[in-house]
């Protein structure tokens, strides 16, 4: 993926061999950028009102794909959640951020990759007790070609249809906001795979 101003900013090394704390916009509840907080600070309880952004993608089939989050991860580790979640860049469209990340956690772009709206949410994690204050921008598109999942990121994806989801979801441990992002998308996700893929 090119390499932005927003992403070349936050990707910087200090010289010592440390890298540059990332850097979250905050929003207003209207979606308005009013500054900047360190990413870690941001989901500390109670959390402060940042963007974000969710993306589902597909296959021709209709089925979702989902990536288990890996289990180094410092919020959220081991669970299930949609194909890429996170949070841009200050500086950087949502757009571009969710295009960048997944191809960043999947080494995959995605094709036809499209606004689903947004949605706004408070969702405390129980485990870390951090707290996912987010204004989030949710994209739809469709997953098209080989993936290649970064380990440090991803422990393991999985392809599923509407009905093997809800199995899994009783089954087995899910990200926090997943249900709530979702359910949003799904009128994007509709029209995107059609009514016979019971999304």
């Amino acid at each position: 993926m090119p390499t932005t101003p927003a992403t070349a900013a936050n990707s910087a090394s200090t010289g010592t061999g440390t890298q540059e704390p990332i850097m979250l916009e905050l929003v207003d509840e209207s979606g308005n950028t009013i500054g900047t907080a360190e990413k870690l600070s941001a989901h500390q309880a109670p959390g402060l009102l940042h963007r974000a952004f969710s993306v589902f993608l597909f296959d021709e089939k209709g089925r979702l794909l989902l990536q288990q989050r890996a289990l180094g991860k410092y919020h959220s580790p081991g669970v299930w959640s949609n194909t890429c979640c996170g949070h841009p860049y200050p500086g950087e469209s949502p757009f571009a951020a969710a295009a960048r990340r997944t191809h960043e956690e999947l080494g995959l772009s995605p094709s036809l990759l499209a606004e689903a709206g947004t949605v706004r949410y408070n969702h405390p994690d129980p485990a870390s007790g951090l707290v996912e204050q987010e204004y989030n921008h949710l994209f739809v598109g469709l997953a098209q070609s080989t993936l290649r999942p970064d380990p440090e990121e991803i422990a393991d994806t999985a392809f599923v249809t509407a009905a093997e989801l809800v199995e899994r979801n009783a089954e087995e441990p899910f990200s926090a906001w997943f249900m709530t992002v979702l359910d949003a998308a799904r009128p994007a996700i509709r029209e995107l795979t059609g009514d016979a893929a019971g999304w």
